[in-house]
């Protein structure tokens, strides 16, 4: 399959796992917020919570499947996983915004992930963070398809994990320290536990680190630059 090709198929499939992830969060928000999604958060069932958890890593399997079946070597599914994943969320967004005209701005603060704990941050983050994902593997399938070596270096390999952790860092800080607060690390993991459902239905974002978020953004962007000078000094 051509590259062109390839391209356009992940993408449609990423487009329509957007579409679905829409419409899952459409419905439990029209059960849990008929007036409006918004902070504190509507006290769920641990049950429902933890099938919410499970959806989520299914959805990371999924995104998994097609990275495997996409590339030939590591790098190649590497790159198309972090593509259709950054596909995804965007027009889970653009879906969210067409359906229901949410989020009301870019600045609009949602829930992002549930694993290993809550990440929130305001919708720009996210997208910001996406579209960095795609410039990164673009890169990497254009010159896999060129015939170049497309294997990261284990230089690059630190920037990349060392700057995605300090995005990390930047979606849960808030809520951790919120809920630290309470709790020991331990507990605060416990989502079984009624009383650290409780207080964590209570939270109330305060402040995004934005200076955390663009810090782990230049050395992500600063190595993918690296890694892009490097395979363009091999044509």
């Amino acid at each position: 399959m051509k590259l062109k090709t390839k391209i356009i198929v992940i993408s449609l499939f990423a487009i329509a796992m957007g579409f679905l992830e829409t419409t899952v969060v459409i419905y439990l928000r029209e059960l849990l917020y008929p007036t409006g999604f918004a902070f504190p958060l509507v006290p769920i069932p641990s049950d429902l919570a933890f099938i919410e958890i499970l959806r989520e890593a299914a959805t990371l399997i999924m995104l998994l499947a097609i990275a495997i079946i996409s590339g030939k070597t590591f790098s190649e599914r590497f790159a198309w996983f972090i593509y259709t994943f950054a596909i995804w969320d965007i027009f889970y967004y653009i879906f969210l915004k067409l359906l229901i005209f949410w989020p009301e701005s870019l600045m609009t603060w949602d829930i992002l992930f549930l694993i290993p704990t809550t990440w929130t941050g305001p919708v720009i983050s996210p997208i910001i963070v996406s579209l960095s994902m795609i410039f990164l593997a673009i890169i990497i399938v254009i010159y896999a398809d060129k015939g170049k070596n497309t294997k990261l270096s284990k230089l690059e390999w630190i920037g990349l994990i060392a700057g995605s952790l300090v995005l990390i860092l930047a979606f849960i800080i808030d809520y951790s320290e919120y809920m630290l607060s309470h709790f020991s690390l331990f507990e605060m993991l416990n989502m079984a536990d009624e009383e650290v459902m409780k207080i964590a239905f209570e939270y109330i974002p305060k402040r995004f680190p934005w200076g955390i978020f663009i810090f782990g953004e230049v050395v992500i962007l600063g190595t993918i630059g690296v890694l892009w000078r490097r395979l363009g000094e091999m044509d």
